[in-house]
């Protein structure tokens, strides 16, 4: 493990290095992410400006939700979409082949190799979300903590999938339009899933686990979550950590190196 956080110092400290070289970049995300953000936030006040609420939610329970979503999409602009995105260039460019040879996990390599500060306005964003929410509800320290064990199977959950989706590019290399479907299903986060027709529920649960990864540590932050939900994220969590292993292992069968 000490090796492996050695690695990790090292490619997060070249990666910002990299980045920082074009600062304005991070002043342009930070205005995307802010247009983003007040776009949200309006399209929730459309529902609640007439009373209306999502099956019990008040407003500053949905924006918990809303500062949930943003928060992942922070979370998958700085670690998973730099990093993911890259393994398309790596097999179309046959750099894939010294990434196996590294006497490191290829999985870890390719997950953790890039860190982009471009999605931190948006970590920011969804933090200050959250607490502003949190204080208009009353909620203390407790209840924050709480809330962390799902938002981990959550974030767990959401880069197992990505790389799953990213180790197809092996067998397809354009994979853009099914990361960007991907992307469309979840956006259904930004809203409690009680919002949607039941047929929709389901899907956002069961099918593309949307609700575990927003709703469900909501509720739980809110004291209202059901230890069964929390635990079956928990096993979703771990199940999909490992079938990412699994199926990228699977995929490396059918992968042609450029030397061969």
């Amino acid at each position: 493990m000490g090796r492996y956080a050695q690695v990790l110092s090292l490619f997060w400290s070249t990666a910002l290095a990299a980045e920082l070289e074009y600062r304005l970049n991070f002043l342009i995300a930070t205005l995307s992410s802010l247009v983003n953000l007040v776009g949200s936030i309006f399209g929730l006040f459309l529902f609640y400006r007439t009373g209306y609420t999502f099956g019990g939610w008040s407003w500053e329970e949905a924006m918990i939700v809303l500062g949930m979503f943003t928060l992942l999409q922070g979370f998958s602009a700085t670690f998973l979409i730099p990093n993911l995105n890259r393994i398309v260039e790596q097999v179309e460019q046959g750099t894939l082949d010294f990434v196996l040879l590294k006497p490191i996990s290829s999985q870890f390599w390719l997950s953790t190799r890039i860190v982009s500060p471009w999605g931190l306005p948006d970590l920011t964003f969804g933090i200050i979300i959250i607490i502003y929410a949190g204080i208009k509800l009353g909620l203390g320290i407790t209840d924050y903590l709480v809330s962390a064990i799902p938002i981990i199977f959550g974030l767990v959950i959401l880069y197992s999938i990505w790389f799953m989706l990213g180790a197809t590019s092996i067998w397809f290399v354009k994979i853009y339009n099914v990361t960007e479907v991907l992307r469309g299903l979840l956006d259904a986060g930004r809203y409690p899933i009680v919002a949607y027709p039941v047929a929709y529920r389901f899907f956002f649960t069961f099918i593309v686990p949307v609700a575990f990864l927003t709703t469900i540590p909501a509720e739980a932050m809110l004291g209202r979550g059901e230890v069964t939900w929390v635990v079956g994220a928990g096993i979703l969590a771990v199940g999909l950590f490992f079938a990412s292993k699994f199926f990228w292992q699977f995929a490396l069968r059918f992968y042609s190196s450029a030397s061969s």
